[in-house]
């Protein structure tokens, strides 16, 4: 019997990719953050496509598309990214990245060059998908659509719980900056903004735990 495809969308720090890994174990599917795609693209362009003013050139960056070899591996449920045959799991969560990914991501080349690839990876069911268009976008035909929110001041103490445990030096003031920006920049992008589907269930998860979240998101999953 072919296993479900689940969409799991939201706005950053809400838990997105760490609750839909765990969720992928629990119903034994595969998870993928979409995310660290646009993370991975805008990690290669601050290292290779800056102009003499030490910004990102995105007609070299579409130059080198075709240089550009994105492949996963299953480890322990989740499909782990590697570009070019590197890991990418450390490298794409540097603050740097995290500053412009949304102007990396809200490119329509880019987006449409991501396109069939996430695409192509839910074809056989299977898998929970998080990013910020999925339901809306991405797979529209997703078995199951989730939306996840909570306050700014919440998701800035997350995130920067998160910064400081991968030892990376900030203040939540910046973190605070940054997950505004990003929203904004996001939500009013010109193709695939965020979005809640009609068809998704939205979850605000300000005041529950993971694990009460994760309880909820299982208790809308019919058994399969």
């Amino acid at each position: 019997m072919r296993k479900p495809v689940i969409a799991m969308d939201g706005y950053s720090s809400t838990g997105k990719s760490s609750i839909s890994k765990i969720i992928a174990k629990k119903l034994d599917l595969v998870h993928l953050d979409t995310g660290s795609l646009y993370r991975a693209i805008t990690y290669y362009a601050l290292k290779n496509c800056l102009d003499n003013d030490g910004k990102i050139d995105l007609n070299k960056l579409y130059a080198d598309f075709h240089l550009l070899k994105i492949t996963f591996k299953i480890q322990e449920h989740e499909l782990k990214l590697y570009l070019n045959g590197e890991n990418m799991s450390q490298k794409i969560r540097q603050l740097k990245v995290n500053n412009h990914v949304s102007f990396i991501a809200k490119q329509p080349e880019i987006r449409e060059f991501l396109l069939n690839l996430q695409r192509n990876t839910a074809v056989n069911g299977g898998i929970i998908m998080d990013g910020r268009d999925i339901g809306a976008f991405v797979l529209p035909d997703a078995d199951y659509k989730f939306f996840l929110t909570a306050s700014i001041e919440e998701r800035t103490k997350r995130r920067f719980r998160e910064l400081q445990g991968m030892g990376i030096e900030t203040d939540e003031k910046t973190v605070g900056e940054n997950l505004i920006k990003r929203d904004k920049i996001d939500s009013e992008r010109e193709v695939s903004p965020l979005r809640q589907a009609k068809d998704a269930v939205l979850i605000d998860n300000t005041l529950i735990s993971k694990e009460e979240t994760i309880d909820l998101i299982l208790s809308k999953i019919r058994k399969f």
